[in-house]
């Protein structure tokens, strides 16, 4: 892995509804602007997240979306207040960060969910979007969540599975596996709680990758960071990422104009390639490439395209 580069500049945004958005910049003040926009929804950025761009030719900004990371209010337990933290007011965030540092247009990176709110953020704003580079494309559409959370995944994974399903045994489909986990993150017994943020964890260490990775929940050993992790992760899909069906295949026109990258790893369980190729489709300034890694990582071979993509741009 490359060596990451330190933030040059960093800082709390006032972004309104109580909420300051921790930012940073990183790279070259003068180079081409670049967003990173990490997953979860509730990760956080990290400093791997840097060593995707040549610094000599980025101005990287990176960001933790509201309620993680350094973001202040912090979503930790069942009492955090989530009524202003949805997809629209996060694309709205990105408007008012890119304004306060003063950058026409950027390049926007995202995997997972950030490629969701990439795509987002790119049909709400095409104007201010110059290139995009998106892994793991996830489209956030009741087919994709039945496959992840509705038992299509466990297939491969039958013995996660059960251990992610028994907390919640009457579930039937995604939408419902969703209610049930919200009801369980709101129990009045903290041991049921934390129960289901570790049940939540696992299931998603898991399913990361074809490929056993024995590294691949180490993150989720941080308390704070699976429950930030998994309270905003079950916040955001069962309200459907505030997206309409199909929305953001549908809504793929915005996008000409806009060159992309698409990467995809056909051992990626998580967000099977199946939505990049067919966002590949919609979106003929789009190109995807299809490596042999997981889901998005900053290591590996979905990283090493990435990089790949933004030297690319850069030139």
């Amino acid at each position: 892995m490359t060596a990451p580069v330190e933030p040059y500049a960093h800082g709390l945004l006032d972004v309104g509804d109580g909420h300051r958005v921790y930012w940073e910049e990183c790279g070259n003040p003068e180079g081409r602007p670049a967003v990173v926009l990490h997953g979860g929804p509730g990760s956080g950025c990290t400093p791997a997240h840097r060593t995707l761009f040549d610094p000599a030719r980025y101005r990287i900004v990176l960001l933790d979306q509201r309620g993680c990371g350094r973001s202040t209010p912090r979503v930790l337990d069942h009492a955090a207040d989530l009524s202003a933290n949805h997809t629209w007011a996060l694309v709205d965030d990105l408007e008012r960060l890119r304004a306060h540092r003063g950058i026409d247009r950027w390049l926007v990176l995202g995997g997972s969910w950030g490629s969701t709110l990439g795509l987002a953020y790119a049909q709400a704003h095409p104007d201010r979007v110059a290139a995009t580079v998106l892994a793991s494309v996830a489209l956030l559409r009741p087919a994709d969540d039945d496959w992840l959370f509705g038992a299509g995944a466990a297939r491969f994974f039958p013995e996660a599975w059960a251990a992610f399903s028994a907390p919640a045994p009457d579930a039937v489909g995604a939408a419902e596996m969703f209610d049930a986990y919200h009801r369980l993150l709101h129990d009045p017994d903290p041991a049921v709680r934390d129960g289901a943020v570790a049940a939540w964890c696992a299931w998603e260490a898991a399913t990361l990758s074809l490929h056993p990775d024995p590294h691949a929940g180490e993150a989720f050993a941080d308390p704070r960071f699976a429950a930030t992790f998994v309270r905003l992760g079950v916040h955001y899909f069962r309200h459907g990422g505030w997206l309409a069906e199909d929305q953001l295949l549908r809504d793929a026109g915005r996008l000409r104009g806009i060159p992309g990258v698409l990467v995809a790893g056909r051992g990626d369980v998580q967000t099977p390639m199946q939505a990049a190729w067919e966002l590949a489709q919609a979106w003929p300034d789009a190109r995807l490439v299809v490596t042999d890694g997981g889901h998005v990582s900053a290591d590996g071979a979905v990283a090493a395209e990435l990089r790949r993509a933004t030297d690319a741009f850069a030139v």
